[in-house]
């Protein structure tokens, strides 16, 4: 199994920034992907950003350069920098992790809020 914790949401004004983190722990060895999703209010579930365990990142169009994503293997953390933010981007913000192998299983985080002002 493996627990994930997301930390960093909150309230900004448009135009501004934040850090999304999300941590890691138990049987982390079987991850390979990392990535962010979100979640706004009647809306589905969407990727926003990802980032394989050789380093290769995949963005959603709607975030490509204003977000970044990384990961720090020795912490066990995955962030998400978010620039520029809009308030199309409120939404709740979920880490996802997901495994290697022929059967793909996916872990989630509990969700951090991230609201964007006008």
């Amino acid at each position: 199994q493996v627990q994930l914790v997301e930390s960093g949401g909150g309230l900004v004004q448009a135009g501004g920034s934040l850090r999304l983190s999300c941590a890691a722990s138990g049987s982390i060895f079987s991850i390979n992907v990392m990535g962010w999703y979100r979640q706004a209010p009647g809306k589905q579930r969407e990727l926003v950003a990802d980032i394989a365990s050789n380093g290769r990142t995949n963005y959603a169009d709607s975030v490509k350069g204003r977000f970044t994503i990384s990961r720090d293997n020795a912490k066990n953390t995955v962030y998400l920098q978010m620039n520029s933010l809009k308030p199309e981007d409120t939404a709740v913000y979920y880490c996802n992790g997901e495994t290697y192998g022929l059967i793909v299983h996916h872990y989630w985080g509990q969700g951090t809020q991230v609201t964007v002002s006008s």
